[in-house]
C-alpha cells in the first residue's frame, strides 16, 4: 500500500552531516485562474533549505565569484516561485538561517519573513527587478517579477515509496537523493497574485500536487511525471479519484548506483498499481526512454508488476517549459540543461496481468522534469520523439539540434 499520508517522512531532514552538506525541499505545483481573462496558468513554489551549519547570520551564494574562487559551499534558506508557458518565470528570495523558524520535528513548519509553510498552508511573497538579476547572477533567477500568494491545501493521495525512506535509511542518510509524495493528488484554495494579475484556486480545478526532497547531491538523469487530470478514453469519464506519480533516475546508496531506477505508481479510482523497485518481491521492471527534439521533451516508460503494466508516453513542449536551476550543497552545478514544465501530455495504458487492457487514460496538465549532469549523455529524437538520432553530452544538445534542424533558440 502506498497511498499512506506520513508527517514524519515529510518532517524536515537537515540533521546530522546534513547540517554541512544537504539540502531539504517541500515542492508545490498547482493551476490557477485569472480573475479578469479566465486564462488558465500553471505556477510552482519550493521551499527550500541548504547547509544551515554552514553559515547562519548570512547567504552564502555557491556561484559567486568569491564563493568559487575560495570553494566556499552554499547557506541559506530559498523561497522558489514561479510559473511555466511564455513569459513565465523563476524567481527566488533568499534567508540567512538566523532569520529562518524551523519546526524540525513533525508536523513540520518554516517561517522566514511574510514565506511561511506547513501541511495545511503556504503564503509568501517575491519581488525580482530586471535589475536584480542583472546585478546578482548567482541568485540563479530565470526572469523576473511579481508573485504573491495566500494558499491553504489537503493533500487527498499519497505515493509513499515505502522502506527506502523509512526510519532506519533517513537516519543513516543511506542515499543521496530521497523523495517522499506527500499529495500526488492535491486540493488548493486561495490566490495568486502574478505581475499585478490575480489568479484564484479552486480544490476542484487545481490539479494540485506536492512532494519533498532531500539529500546530499542530485540525481542524474533526474525525470519527473505527474498528473492528476486524467480522463478515461474507455468510458470518457473523468477520473476523479486517481494520480499518477514517476520520478528517479540513477539512484545512489552509498558507493552502490541503481541505474535506470524509476518509481512509480498509478492509483486508479482507489485501486494501486506500484512500480517499485525497491519491493523486489512484485516483480517490478522499468524500460525508460527521455530525451529532447526540436520542439519537445518527450518521455517513454514502461513498467511491470506481477499485478499489471503500465505504458505511458508523453511530452511538452519546450515554449512552455523553463530550465530550473539548481546548486548541489558542495557549491557545484551539476544541472544546466534541467527541463521543467507543469503543461505536459499524452497518453497511459494499464493493463491486467494476463496483458489485457484495463484502461487507455488520456493525461493532461502533467507536471514534467527531464536533465542530465554536464557532461552526461542526453537522447537526440526526431520530430516525432519515436526514432533516436544521437546521443550528445548535454552540453552539446543545442549545437546538435542546430546541425539537424537548422539556425534556432535551443
Amino acid at each position: 500500500m502506498f497511498n499512506k499520508y506520513d508527517e514524519v517522512r515529510n518532517r524536515c531532514m537537515l540533521t546530522g552531516k546534513y547540517k554541512k552538506q544537504g539540502y531539504d525541499w517541500w515542492w508545490h505545483s498547482l493551476t490557477a485562474v485569472n480573475d479578469a481573462t479566465g486564462e488558465e496558468r500553471p505556477f510552482f513554489f519550493e521551499y527550500y533549505g541548504c547547509n544551515p551549519g554552514i553559515s547562519p547570520d548570512e547567504c552564502v551564494f555557491g556561484q559567486a565569484e568569491e564563493s568559487k574562487a575560495n570553494g566556499l559551499r552554499p547557506s541559506y534558506y530559498m523561497v522558489k516561485a514561479g510559473t511555466w508557458l511564455p513569459g513565465g518565470c523563476q524567481l527566488h528570495r533568499f534567508f540567512p538561517w538566523k532569520d529562518v523558524k524551523m519546526k524540525m520535528g513533525a508536523p513540520f513548519s518554516v517561517e522566514c519573513g511574510d514565506c511561511y509553510c506547513d501541511e495545511k498552508q503556504m503564503r509568501g511573497s517575491i519581488h525580482v527587478s530586471k535589475e536584480d538579476v542583472e546585478a546578482h547572477p548567482e541568485w540563479l533567477c530565470v526572469g523576473y517579477g511579481d508573485l504573491e500568494w495566500d494558499i491553504k491545501m489537503e493533500k487527498k493521495i499519497t505515493f509513499n515509496v515505502g522502506w527506502g525512506t523509512n526510519g532506519f535509511f533517513t537516519r543513516i542518510k543511506a542515499f543521496e537523493m530521497f523523495w517522499h509524495a506527500q499529495g500526488i493528488k492535491t486540493e488548493y484554495s486561495g490566490y495568486v497574485t502574478y505581475n499585478g494579475q490575480r489568479y484564484t484556486i479552486k480544490p476542484e480545478s487545481c490539479n494540485g500536487y506536492m512532494d519533498k526532497n532531500w539529500g546530499k547531491d542530485f540525481t542524474t538523469p533526474w525525470v519527473w511525471l505527474s498528473s492528476n487530470d486524467l480522463v478515461s478514453k474507455k468510458t470518457g469519464k473523468r477520473l476523479t479519484n486517481s494520480a499518477l506519480e514517476i520520478g528517479g533516475g540513477k539512484p545512489k546508496c552509498g558507493p552502490i548506483v541503481l541505474d535506470g531506477k524509476l518509481l512509480g505508481c498509478l492509483y486508479y479510482e482507489g485501486e494501486e498499481y506500484e512500480f517499485n523497485f525497491s519491493k523486489f518481491w512484485t516483480g517490478s521492471k522499468t524500460l525508460y526512454r527521455c530525451g529532447e527534439n526540436k520542439d519537445q521533451i518527450v518521455w517513454h516508460v514502461d513498467q511491470k508488476t506481477r499485478k499489471g503494466r503500465l505504458v505511458s508516453n508523453f511530452r511538452c513542449e519546450k515554449k512552455d517549459m523553463l530550465l530550473v536551476q539548481y546548486e548541489a550543497p558542495n557549491g557545484t552545478k551539476y544541472h544546466n540543461r534541467l527541463w521543467n514544465g507543469g503543461t505536459g501530455y499524452g497518453t497511459i495504458t494499464l493493463y491486467d496481468k494476463k496483458g489485457e487492457v484495463i484502461d487507455e487514460i488520456e493525461v493532461k496538465r502533467m507536471g514534467c522534469e527531464y536533465g542530465v549532469y554536464d557532461g552526461n549523455p542526453m537522447i537526440v529524437f526526431d520530430e516525432t520523439g519515436e526514432k533516436e538520432l544521437a546521443e550528445v553530452d548535454v552540453s552539446e544538445v543545442p549545437k546538435k539540434l542546430e546541425e539537424i534542424y537548422g539556425p534556432g533558440d535551443y
